[in-house]
């Protein structure tokens, strides 16, 4: 298995670029619960801890301790989260740009360059940002944004879970398993479902809504 390494940081350091931003998401196909982004700055000097991989890839217990180990040791961390009421005013595409925007606007020290997993950002100059195609695979700077931004929006739909105890969102965190769809069949949509996803189609429903968008920047 590939695992990530700091090489394409390391040609941005030696290009004079200081601060350098690995962004990635989590929950874009969720059917419930927001879209979570990470963007995790780390020093020259950082050791890639055992274990660090595409967050998809790690257990629960692993990627908990990662997260730990990478909010202590980085230089600047930010975590974006757009809500579902916004992802169904948009759309999950310009949802994503927005939470990959609020990193770079907000994660301290600011970011003087951005390196992101398959996307481009919108309306941010080319010259200080790079997609990665399987970014979170081979880039530790984006492998750590995915560990982040996926323990925190596990634990927020774990929290969840105990709002809406019929749905599971504590095992399978939103996304269309079939629990999750036989819940949405026998209780109907909760608030924190994306409405804008069609998932009327699993119940007898009067709605009818639009599919959600999809991301025009991801590299083929």
């Amino acid at each position: 298995m590939i695992l990530p390494d700091l090489e394409i940081e390391k040609s941005l350091w030696e290009k004079g670029h200081k601060y350098i931003a690995g962004i990635d998401e989590v929950g874009r196909g969720s059917w419930a619960g927001p879209l979570v982004a990470a963007g995790v700055i780390l020093a020259p000097d950082f050791e890639i801890p055992d274990g660090l991989a595409d967050s998809k890839l790690v257990k629960p217990q692993a990627r908990n301790k990662l997260s730990r180990i990478i909010k202590k040791a980085a230089v600047g961390c930010y975590i974006a989260e757009v809500s579902v009421r916004e992802i169904d005013k948009i759309g999950v595409g310009a949802a994503t740009f927005i939470a990959f925007r609020k990193i770079v606007n907000n994660i301290s020290p600011r970011a003087d360059f951005a390196i992101i997993d398959a996307f481009h950002i919108k309306y941010l100059n080319r010259q200080k940002q790079m997609a990665v195609k399987n970014g979170d695979k081979i880039c530790a700077s984006i492998a750590a944004a995915s560990i982040i931004a996926k323990v925190f929006r596990d634990n927020l739909m774990k929290r969840l879970h105990f709002k809406y105890p019929d749905y599971g969102f504590g095992k399978h965190k939103g996304y269309g398993t079939a629990f999750h769809q036989a819940a949405i069949r026998k209780h109907g949509l909760t608030d924190i479902h994306r409405r804008s996803y069609n998932l009327d189609f699993l119940y007898a429903s009067s709605f009818r809504h639009s599919g959600a968008n999809e991301v025009s920047d991801r590299i083929p």
